[in-house]
């Protein structure tokens, strides 16, 4: 180790805190090795290709312990509760579970009003689907059940199939209600049946990555829209207005405008106040979904499966990072489904879990479902025994519950300035969700939410940061040379690298940002060259025609001459014209010689002989470590990027390729007589070093390799 570099590892270790320096101090590396290409690469770590394991096989093998693996896997409670700690967690999950109820009972008969249901559905969809997840679910402090966004995405469905004026009755114009419930408690039912089919399915298949596709900011714009959709369908009631219900794009808009006309022709001196009405006592029998309901709701359903998930996984995986365990998202799906599916037969509408009952259940000290399903034990006796008590409860009061507990997702409005702080792009994602789903209701809103999400992912793949990497003093390391001051550009290298993968949407884009940071007009000092030789091959074709001409002169007879007729030829055939000829034959052998296209030795076909301007570095090395994967395109473009660069005699060298990047080059015959794995290095720092030690080897014929 030389003393510049020895002074640089204490400078280093300075840096470090004491007991890291310690340490290095003690462990003195000194590292010297060649400098490796891909071949020698593979050769020294013996790379073999890695095979690909066929996970269908273990589908099918059958054991006692996988049997009793798969087990605990789809029902989860089996392997929690008989090493349940009643001593420790019994009390808190008793208190938590009483606490969840005392919400639930009134979210339950409030949340049905969003659904345009009876309010007692509301009872029915916090009892059934909470027992299901407690036996099947995996997050330790989620509250299931009724949840604002889900129910009023319900209620839009309800509202657009079975509107008010379907039910009109003709004698006094009046709507028959008990027809109008009965039908939108079909919908509902069997809509959840549907969410829960999707969901179970999902969940199977192991789908539970769609949830990636929903971002925090898309999540939080979409519920925060959702939040003031809720707020404003709730003012009917708080103000005790009789409003028709209306669905679809700018149904929010039209909600507003209503409320306004109603104030200004002075509704407000309205009297009446509307109640809950009537609990029947008991549970209703379960029913079977109408299967021909199912063409008109499966778009609906997919939407509210999703969206559902998205909320639960998204709050599950809080409280398990702050509890210190883990939810798997493919069994949470499954658990949900479940809960709507039977949820569904026992006529209850889709369910998700609500943020406001979570903390309330993990402030209270619950630690398991078992809260979950004292909650719901809770509703059974409210159901079966008290639900009368509430019947002259007043919508009014309902309506303020529904506004309170939306608090925690109206707060989500300060996400705007802290987005403009950090991410703007993640701003524009959260703003576009908002506007779209306040304007074009939940459903669409959430699908162009979600497409705007994934276009601007192309977008951003099509922008990324191109740099051009100079070597910073004394290191292996490379960085931009516009952004580290002592990082330099290796005289008669340039290092090219991109930030984001290449592929067919941004690979033009590549091609395009290398030439222009290359510093050199790469594509006109092509057409120049060929021009240039263009004009040279006419002139010799002229020069042969004129040396034929002479020469049949002479004779008297048609010859036939060559390119390469070299004078002593022409002095043999005519010695008296030998003088006249021998200047003219002396060109035409000069032009043939620079003539030859292919021919990159000869002195006639390079760029200083036809006096065009060389490129200011001989080498070209891409570093390619951001690339995940290759396509077609891809490597069609790096194909004609080392065809132009030769062009123009600058060699390209490729570096840091990942092997699975190298084995899709491999796959898809990128590699040929010109292009070997001996153009592609283990780093930057290999391939600087092999273009500065070889700037003139041919890739026909490559150089052995030196030691460093």
């Amino acid at each position: 180790m030389g003393p510049s570099e020895a002074s640089g590892q204490r400078d280093t270790q300075a840096l470090l805190p004491v007991p890291q320096a310690m340490e290095l101090r003690k462990r003195d590396y000194h590292v010297e090795r060649p400098l490796l290409n891909q071949e020698q690469l593979e050769e020294l770590g013996c790379w073999t290709s890695a095979t690909g394991t066929r996970q269908w096989r273990t589908w099918f093998q059958c054991s006692r312990a996988r049997a009793r693996a798969l087990l605990f896997q789809h029902l989860p409670v089996l392997a929690w509760l008989p090493r349940y700690p009643l001593r420790d967690w019994l009390l808190g999950d008793l208190l938590a579970g009483l606490s969840v109820a005392i919400m639930q009972l009134p979210q339950g008969l409030a949340y049905a009003l969003l659904a345009g249901l009876p309010p007692v559905f509301g009872l029915y969809s916090s009892f059934y689907p909470v027992f299901v997840y407690f036996l099947f679910g995996t997050s330790r402090h989620i509250s299931v059940g009724t949840f604002a966004v889900m129910s009023v995405m319900v209620g839009s469905v309800t509202e657009s199939l079975a509107p008010d004026e379907n039910f009109l009755q003709a004698v006094n114009s009046t709507i028959d209600e008990a027809t109008r419930d009965a039908t939108r408690v079909e919908l509902a039912s069997t809509l959840s049946v549907l969410v829960g089919l999707f969901q179970v399915g999902l969940g199977l298949v192991r789908f539970g990555f769609v949830v990636t596709y929903l971002s925090e900011p898309l999540v939080r714009g979409y519920t925060t829209a959702a939040s003031v959709q809720v707020f404003v369908s709730q003012l009917k009631y708080v103000f005790g207005l009789q409003l028709s219900s209306r669905s679809g794009p700018l149904s929010l808009i039209y909600l507003i405008g209503a409320t306004a006309i109603s104030y200004g022709v002075g509704l407000k001196h309205r009297f009446g106040v509307d109640i809950v009405g009537n609990i029947p006592a008991g549970l209703v029998p379960p029913a079977a979904p109408n299967p021909q309901l199912f063409a008109s709701l499966v778009g609906y359903a997919f939407t509210i499966a999703v969206v559902g998930f998205a909320i639960a996984i998204s709050l599950g995986k809080i409280f398990a990072l702050r509890h210190g365990y883990r939810v798997d998202s493919n069994q949470e799906l499954v658990a949900l489904g479940l809960s709507n599916l039977i949820g569904g037969i026992f006529q209850c509408f889709p369910v998700s879990c609500s943020m406001s009952r979570s903390l309330v259940q993990e402030g209270a000290g619950g630690n398991t479902q078992v809260a979950g399903a004292v909650s719901s034990l809770f509703i059974l006796i409210i159901i079966v025994k008290l639900g009368e008590l509430f019947r002259d409860l007043p919508k009014a009061v309902l309506a303020a519950a529904i506004i309170v507990n939306l608090k925690g997702m109206l707060m989500q409005f300060t996400d705007i300035p802290s987005l403009w702080k950090s991410n703007r792009m993640d701003l524009l994602i959260w703003l576009v969700t908002f506007v779209a789903t306040i304007l074009l209701n939940l459903d669409i809103g959430l699908a162009v939410a979600v497409v705007f999400s994934l276009l601007l992912v192309v977008v951003r793949t099509q922008l990324p940061h191109y740099s051009v990497l100079g070597q910073v003093t004394d290191t292996d390391i490379y960085q931009d040379v516009a952004e580290y001051s002592e990082a330099r550009e290796v005289p008669g290298v340039k290092v090219f690298r991109s930030s984001a993968t290449m592929y067919f949407a941004n690979a033009e884009l590549y091609s395009d940002a290398l030439k222009q940071r290359c510093g050199i007009d790469v594509d006109h000092l092509m057409s120049q060259k060929k021009k240039r030789l263009r004009k040279k091959e006419q002139k010799l074709k002229r020069l042969q025609k004129t040396l034929q001409k002479q020469t049949a002169a002479s004779e008297g007879t048609s010859v036939s001459i060559h390119v390469n007729t070299s004078v002593r030829d022409m002095e043999s055939n005519n010695v008296e014209d030998s003088k006249a000829q021998a200047s003219t034959g002396n060109e035409v052998e000069d032009i043939a010689a620079g003539g030859q296209e292919d021919t990159k030795a000869s002195n006639g076909s390079t760029l200083k002989a036809l006096g065009l301007p060389q490129p200011h570095f001989h080498s070209l090395v891409l570093d390619l470590s951001a690339l995940s994967f290759v396509d077609t395109v891809c490597i069609k473009s790096l194909k004609n990027i080392f065809r132009d660069f030769r062009e123009i005699e600058v060699e390209v060298y490729l570096a840091a390729c990942h092997t699975p990047v190298v084995t899709q080059l491999e796959a898809g015959h990128f590699f040929d007589a010109s292009i070997t794995k001996q153009h592609l290095f283990a780093s930057v720092h290999d391939a600087v070093l092999f273009a500065l030690q070889h700037p003139k080897s041919s890739p026909a014929n490559p150089v052995l390799m030196t030691k460093l």
